[in-house]
């Protein structure tokens, strides 16, 4: 039994029920067990080599609990919780030597061409070592460099009303802020912005207001994929989870991670108040919001709450008409952004900029006056002058090469 990195195992846990079926020898159950371990490590990524032994791995690198993150916060545990830790590898060492006439299916697997999880190798390095002590250093470089739990292994994520759930990484796409035409001062700003946060620097919200299909959304993705590997992760949450938002922000307050709260399409009616939670969050309250974290909002309105004549109603008259409370309560909101960058459709002169070098960086040879003659035609039943217009312009004509 393992005291720090697992628990005892139920029952119906992979171990004991590998454990139970080599016993009995009940090939059957061997063979459906070696299965669920396959589709895991197809899965997860750790396809390769022994799937068991990866299977163990991907368990140590994952499971968060006091030690492994302590080791993410670069605190390494001393004394006899260290040793406890040490009791655990050895438990895992035997594991690693589990032995059965059937193991040869999934001892030196060889999987796809795909990109393979750090797993494989941390799982070589584990079997090849016969010293707990050894296993340790490994395991803890691992916490060190990496963290431990769903943001070791994942960039994006979302909240899903009870607990924050990874998103599979190719599903973010590989998208970089230079891959984006156009908007050069917004990308500036935002680069500077995310740069200070990540450098612990002070740093402020972002607002990122304008037309349909400028970027916005697609900034934020960029900025994920650059600044992954310096420990930015985002989650994305939804403007009916605003109630949950302080228990978020207060569950991420200790990881060494920066996390960027990404909200997009953010708007509220004049009959929603959950833009009140916002607010506290963002600048308020008692309960500080935890320096690692930011939030970047996109939306389609500068001023983010929807109001109306009637909001006027309270108003003092003085010739301002945004004396009112109820109005200033509203746009309080999008001043509460430290950062606010407008995305405004493109001229039609940038438009046809987007368009060529977005067909020159797709290797699209088509006729420069016929293209842009196209890219017109299409932005009239499309839309307008955007870039997604644009984009959506350039993959049609792929699709028919």
């Amino acid at each position: 039994m393992c005291v720090l990195l697992a628990y005892e195992a139920p029952a119906d846990s992979m171990i004991v029920r590998l454990s139970t079926a080599f016993s009995s020898d009940d090939v059957l159950e061997i063979h459906i067990l070696f299965h669920e371990l396959i589709t895991d490590a197809f899965a997860n990524g750790y396809a390769s080599g022994n799937i068991w032994q990866n299977y163990l791995t991907h368990f140590i690198l994952t499971n968060e609990n006091f030690f492994s993150l302590a080791c993410e916060r670069n605190e390494p545990p001393e004394g006899s919780l260290r040793d406890i830790a040490l009791h655990d590898f050895e438990v895992f060492m035997r594991l690693f030597s589990l032995d059965n006439e059937h193991m040869h299916y999934i001892d030196s697997f060889r999987g796809a061409d795909e990109v393979l999880s750090p797993v494989c190798e941390i799982s070589k390095a584990i079997a090849e070592s016969h010293d707990s002590r050894r296993i340790y250093d490994i395991v803890t470089n691992y916490y060190r460099r990496h963290g431990t739990g769903i943001f070791a292994e994942h960039k994006a994520f979302r909240y899903n009303g009870e607990k924050i759930v990874p998103l599979r990484n190719e599903n973010v796409g590989s998208v970089k802020l230079d891959d984006l035409v156009g908007c050069e001062p917004q990308k500036a700003e935002l680069r500077a912005n995310t740069e200070a946060f990540i450098s612990g620097r002070p740093a402020n919200n972002v607002l990122l207001y304008g037309d349909g299909g400028t970027g916005k959304s697609t900034s934020v993705k960029a900025l994920l994929n650059e600044y992954f590997d310096r420990g930015l992760r985002v989650i994305e949450v939804y403007k009916h989870q605003f109630r949950d938002i302080l228990k978020i922000t207060e569950s991420l307050r200790r990881r060494n991670y920066k996390f960027i709260l990404f909200i997009d399409d953010l708007s509220f009616e004049e009959n929603e108040s959950e833009y009140k939670y916002l607010k506290a969050v963002i600048e308020g309250g008692i309960e500080m919001r935890p320096e690692n974290v930011l939030i970047y909002a996109t939306s389609n309105r500068r001023h983010i709450v929807r109001e109306i004549w009637k909001d006027r109603d309270d108003m003092e008259h003085n010739g301002d008409i945004h004396r009112s409370d109820t109005v200033e309560e509203k746009l309080s909101l999008a001043s509460r952004f430290g950062i606010a960058l407008n995305y405004s459709s493109p001229q039609r002169k940038m438009y046809h900029e987007i368009v060529k070098t977005l067909a020159m960086r797709s290797g699209l040879e088509v006729d420069e006056g016929e293209l842009i003659s196209g890219a017109d035609r299409w932005e009239i039943r499309h839309g307008g002058m955007t870039g997604r217009a644009a984009r959506q312009y350039v993959d049609y004509l792929l699709g028919r090469r």
